[in-house]
């Protein structure tokens, strides 16, 4: 049996901690803020990223350095037979197409998989490769899965502000200015490649309510409905677990027979695009 290394990204809001635990490994995503660069997990905290983006700093997201890839690739052959790779959607950023161009130069030992996931979707793709990799899988076998069922999944989201969204220029000013007059909070969602809007609602209330209705829809048409029990369900926020725990008893008070899973900060590669106060509902496909 192959010894298999599995890869991804801090998106899939795995912590350090968490992955040598799990016997992975997390490449920190980085960040430029204020001209200073930082790594997420590494010498940037969620508390010390939130606090930057309420005193408008200015911050972009990066990507990990072909540098940083090679050398983690580098060390894990000198142990492993094979990697997996399991990046941020490539939709959402270009990581995952520079993973797989560099892969091109490692002759079938590295295995970079286009899975179009973020967040707690991407965490639910970790766990099945590490599964596959126990069931004897091969680097190939497990790429091709995860491709295969990587948009077998939804995350739907709703904002506490319009201010982060208007400032990454998703809204225009005068559309975020009738926004916030109205108290207008939208549902966005991802479904595989991009973040979009998804629906309107006036109240925290009624968003949480849309984006159960939203999920409950998808499981009815996409997962064989509600009682086949076909999905994980998950919630991610951003700087708000005290709402996103009492979010967690509202979804399985609506979905009888249910357990939330994961309860995860949003990757922060999308929270500096939506602010903090934003709470997430996601779902993912079962696989056997």
């Amino acid at each position: 049996m192959k010894k298999i290394a599995v890869v991804t990204d801090s998106n899939s809001g795995i912590t350090q901690e968490e992955a040598q635990k799990m016997g992975i490994h997390v490449l920190p995503m980085p960040f430029t803020i204020d001209g200073n660069e930082y790594f997420e997990g590494i010498n940037l905290t969620q508390e010390e990223f939130y606090e930057k983006l309420k005193g408008d700093a200015d911050i972009a997201t990066s990507q990990p350095s072909p540098h940083a890839i090679l050398k983690l690739w580098d060390e894990l052959l000198k142990e492993y037979d094979e990697i997996v790779q399991i990046p941020m959607s490539s939709g959402l950023s270009g990581s995952c197409q520079t993973a797989a161009a560099l892969a091109a130069d490692y002759e079938d030992r590295v295995f970079v998989v286009n899975n179009h996931r973020i967040s707690v979707t991407q965490r639910r793709s970790v766990d099945t490769a590490l599964a596959m990799v126990k069931d004897g899988k091969s680097g190939q076998e497990i790429k091709d899965f995860l491709e295969e069922t990587g948009k077998n999944s939804s995350i739907y989201i709703t904002v506490a502000t319009l201010k982060y969204l208007k400032k990454g220029g998703r809204l225009t000013p005068a559309v975020a200015a009738i926004g916030t007059m109205l108290r207008l909070k939208p549902v966005l969602t991802i479904q595989g490649e991009k973040l979009d809007s998804c629906a309107k609602a006036r109240t925290m209330h009624q968003a949480k309510q849309l984006m159960i209705d939203h999920i409950r829809e998808d499981i009815e048409t996409r997962f064989g409905g509600v009682a086949a029990h076909k999905v994980h369900m998950d919630i991610a926020h951003t700087n708000n677990e005290v709402e996103a725990l009492k979010f967690r008893d509202e979804v399985e008070a609506a979905f009888q027979g249910y357990q939330v899973g994961f309860i995860d900060p949003l990757s922060l590669s999308v929270s500096c695009h939506i602010g903090d106060g934003a709470l997430a509902l996601a779902i993912t496909e079962i696989t056997e």
